[in-house]
């Protein structure tokens, strides 16, 4: 059996969908058609951030992908990330820090961290920096988002320290 040409297939949130699309619609507008409204539409153009996805782990724009492109793919949404009731380390820093003011950037701030905290072990700002670099925010002047992030990599890397000293201290 021939598969429909206007369709596409892949992983969303761990759920493998298909979706009805058109060769020209970006993996932002099918998102958001399908009512993944945390992934926000800001440029456009790849610039600002907002619409940043996870595919295969990696932080992506979704305004520039065509949906077709993820076909067989693993894409993760915002709404992967915590809950309202249970949000995930960096959110909670979040709203610890009183970091998010309007929030239209924060989504693609988030996705972007969890890029980095799944890819890298270690978090020096050069390389955080090079992961955050493109998510613009208007409101904050980026010190309390900044800041929030960082404590949450703090504990990470504390905590990865502690674990590797207890695994060589045959006492331990």
């Amino acid at each position: 059996m021939k598969k429909n040409p206007n369709t596409v297939s892949f992983t969303l949130n761990g759920e493998r969908k298909t979706f009805i699309t058109e060769p020209n619609e970006k993996l932002l507008a099918l998102l958001r058609r399908e009512g993944y409204k945390g992934t926000k539409f800001g440029c456009g153009q790849g610039t600002c951030g907002a619409c940043t996805v996870l595919m295969d782990g990696r932080a992506i724009y979704s305004c520039l992908l065509f949906a077709m492109q993820a076909e067989g793919r693993d894409v993760r949404t915002i709404e992967s990330v915590g809950t309202h009731e249970k949000p995930s380390e960096f959110q909670q820093e979040l709203i610890d820090g009183a970091a998010v003011q309007c929030g239209f950037c924060i989504p693609g701030m988030i996705m972007s961290a969890e890029a980095l905290m799944k890819a890298e072990d270690v978090y020096p700002d050069d390389v955080v920096r090079e992961y955050m670099d493109g998510n613009l925010c208007r409101c904050t002047g980026y010190e309390k988002i900044w800041g929030a992030l960082r404590r949450v990599l703090d504990r990470r890397e504390e905590g990865r320290e502690q674990s590797s000293e207890s695994r060589s201290d045959p006492k331990a």
